[in-house]
């Protein structure tokens, strides 16, 4: 009998592939409940969903050790939940509720959660591309094995800072490994308007003698292969990596923005290519059942509501929280 032929994607395996629907799953439910309780007002200001997105934050998260750290951007939910942040500690935060991860003092854009690794969402653009080469010249200083992951989108790739990092990173031969999410709009133009190459990230990478690496981001199984194999090669001293995930957002730049701007069809034809859709089916291809599936979308479920009223339940972040940790000491007064 002729031997059955090796199916692509057996080097995943089941668990970790569970795993990978686990988090996209999670992440666009907990990302929905946020959207829906912006509406009724029990969010205030503004924040940036990764609804779209879900499996670039997902594909690393699982590739990633515990120890390694994540730094991101304003849009930054979804790379908290996938290093192992709960649902509540989130919707806490983003509610400004005593049990969010900073209770309350961060909100959306500044999410951070340092016990998981998580080591702050940047507002400022590319800021956080620098300090990420901190965090990895830290590691390789101190002979320490943890990986250093930094997530930008694709506008970052036309700030000095972006250059600066990646010419430092290959330098110093840092173990860090930098992720654009290209979505294809820098908040509300398409990055191809104003780029002098297609493809802002990857086409960049040569500049720095780094290869071209340009994914399908809306693949989970391509994003974590992807990551899995930059971050062995940073974690045993092969130095850095420079990854560009092709993906799209479901909605606007944030929540002011109904996305108008976008051609008609665009996003249609982006929800074809659904990440959490693309997931489902590749689960059904390895022999998962539609009950095994619809076990983890309930369950997911589950952890959203019960988050839900732990935060409605919970009290407002105290005020004395605004003039806490100012200075090294924790205190707040005026240092002459």
């Amino acid at each position: 009998m002729a031997a059955t032929k090796p199916r692509e994607n057996d080097d995943i395996g089941t668990e970790t592939r569970r795993e990978l629907y686990r988090l996209q799953i999670e992440i666009r439910d907990a990302e929905k409940r946020a959207y829906d309780l912006f509406l009724q007002n029990l969010i205030k200001g503004t924040s940036h969903l990764s609804l779209g997105q879900e499996a670039v934050a997902a594909g690393f998260g699982a590739a990633m050790k515990k120890g390694d750290k994540t730094f991101c951007t304003y849009r930054g939910h979804a790379h908290t939940l996938a290093r192992g942040a709960s649902i509540e500690g989130v919707l806490g935060e983003l509610m400004l509720r005593d049990n969010g991860l900073m209770r309350g003092k961060g909100g959306s854009m500044h999410l951070t959660s340092a016990e998981h690794g998580v080591m702050g969402s940047y507002a400022i653009i590319g800021a956080h591309l620098c300090i990420a080469c901190g965090s990895a010249w830290r590691a390789q200083y101190l002979g320490e094995k943890d990986v250093t992951v930094c997530f930008f989108g694709d506008g970052t790739t036309n700030i000095g800072a972006f250059h600066e990092a990646l010419n430092f990173a290959v330098v110093w031969k840092l173990p860090v490994v930098f992720v654009c999410e290209n979505n294809l709009y820098m908040e509300y133009t398409p990055i191809g308007d104003v780029t002098a190459v297609e493809h802002p990230a990857a086409d960049r990478a040569a500049a720095y003698g780094l290869p071209r690496i340009l994914i399908d981001g809306n693949d989970a199984d391509v994003v974590y292969r992807t990551a899995r194999d930059a971050i062995a090669k940073a974690r045993d001293g092969g130095g850095p990596s420079l990854i560009e995930c092709l993906t799209y957002r479901h909605s606007g730049h944030s929540r002011a923005d109904p996305g108008k701007y976008r051609p008609p069809g665009e996003l249609e034809r982006w929800l074809e290519r659904d990440p959490i859709k693309i997931y489902k089916q590749r689960l059904k291809d390895f022999g998962f059942t539609e009950a095994q599936i619809d076990a983890i979308d309930a369950e997911s479920k589950r952890k959203v509501e019960e988050a839900t009223a732990a935060c409605k339940a919970a009290p407002q972040a105290p005020t004395e929280l605004l003039t806490a940790h100012v200075y090294a000491d924790g205190g707040w007064a005026w240092r002459n």
